[in-house]
């Protein structure tokens, strides 16, 4: 299993500072888990190959662009900051 840490600051509370830990089998494609962490509490959630390809259905994106997306927001670290936004809610 792989996984990867990573600060986030959201746009929706700037001032904090989250942790999101993505932990997956093969590639963010066939499913992965999430643990998204303030360091008072954690949330976890886990995300499907069915979820990944409804979703991308739904936006009408190709899967292999939107599991690209997926990767640059959820794995990439700095090579991507900047670049995506979260809002928690």
């Amino acid at each position: 299993m792989e996984k990867t840490l990573n600060r986030i600051y959201p746009v929706s509370d700037p001032e904090a500072t989250y942790f999101l830990q993505v932990s997956w089998e093969k590639d963010l494609g066939t499913g992965f888990v999430l643990l998204l962490s303030d360091c008072q509490c954690a949330w976890t959630g886990t995300v499907s190959e069915a979820d990944i390809s409804r979703e991308a259905a739904d936006i009408e994106m190709d899967r292999e662009k939107y599991v690209e997306e997926l990767r640059k927001a959820l794995i990439a670290g700095e090579e991507s900051a900047g670049k995506y936004n979260f809002v928690i809610s």
